[in-house]
């Protein structure tokens, strides 16, 4: 049984004429009644019934009809496959990352897509939220993974991975660590350690103008390393997003009154179209057991 004599009776019953099928087929009338009558030989029974140039389906051939298709249709979706995957390694996924972003989360998806798909190459760029939103939009990055906080729902399309609330970050052995939780007036006069980076930093900023709260910066910086390097040499304390923290030795508190919390995306651009790699990056995060 070869494809071409399948594809040559499935033309053949949807068209009910040898003639018209052949040049469905693209082949000469002899070439698919001959591969037809072949067929029929090795299945042992006819598919059609002849009425001189008239065809019509045999019993037999209605039974055997639906199943002839399915092996076409297995045959395309295994070409499918093997085009993807040969396309699957040829462009990297280029990923952008929000610099406040936690890396050790986004490292076990990472780590975890490259065990499903091993050898797919991610290029990952790290910036601010203006910068990556720039960069989705001219096309020099496939998807990014940021807090949306002021991109029109309409400019791109936004999948939440997951939420995380913000806490206050202190050295160890500090005399509010000793609360369950610290309300931002609790903070007021306290070292402080500015985080300039953070994309919520001006809505604080304005929270604490709004309530009379004094904020003494002894430090400030973009790096999220430094900042809690400097936490941890006891310079101040210093608000985080709960999953960015990546020193053990220091201790988190939630922080209340007020609470705030940000929500993590996976951002891409509507319409434009995927690489058999960004599409499996984007199945797999969507997939993906994230904190939360």
């Amino acid at each position: 049984m070869e494809m071409s004599q399948i594809r040559y009776v499935i033309a053949a019953a949807k068209t009910l004429n040898f003639t018209k099928a052949a040049a469905e087929c693209n082949v000469s009338q002899p070439a698919l009644t001959k591969a037809v009558k072949t067929l029929e030989t090795e299945l042992g029974a006819p598919l059609f019934h002849r009425e001189g140039k008239r065809i019509l389906l045999s019993e037999f051939g209605r039974s055997m009809l639906p199943h002839l298709k399915h092996i076409i249709d297995e045959a395309e979706t295994t070409r499918t496959l093997a085009q993807n995957f040969r396309l699957l390694n040829q462009v990297p996924v280029r990923l952008g990352v929000m610099s406040t972003v936690g890396h050790v989360r986004l490292s076990r998806f990472l780590a975890q897509f490259q065990s499903s798909f091993d050898g797919v190459e991610v290029a990952v760029t790290e910036d601010s939220v203006e910068d990556l939103e720039r960069q989705l939009d001219e096309g020099e990055l496939d998807l990014a993974v940021l807090n949306p906080i002021a991109a029109p729902r309409d400019s791109f399309h936004m999948h939440e991975l997951y939420t995380e609330r913000y806490v206050v970050v202190l050295p160890p052995e500090h005399h509010l660590g000793k609360m369950n939780a610290i309300k931002l007036s609790d903070l007021s006069g306290e070292p402080y350690v500015d985080r300039l980076a953070c994309e919520l930093r001006e809505m604080v900023m304005s929270v604490c103008q709004e309530r009379g709260l004094e904020l003494y910066a002894r430090f400030r910086s973009e790096r999220e390393d430094w900042i809690q390097a400097m936490v941890l040499a006891r310079i101040g304390f210093a608000f985080m997003p709960e999953y960015s923290v990546t020193l053990p030795e220091l201790v988190q508190r939630p922080l209340i009154e007020p609470t705030l919390e940000r929500k993590i995306s996976m951002v891409t651009v509507p319409g434009r179209p995927f690489t058999p790699a960004v599409s499996a990056f984007v199945r797999s995060a969507q997939s993906f057991a994230w904190p939360g």
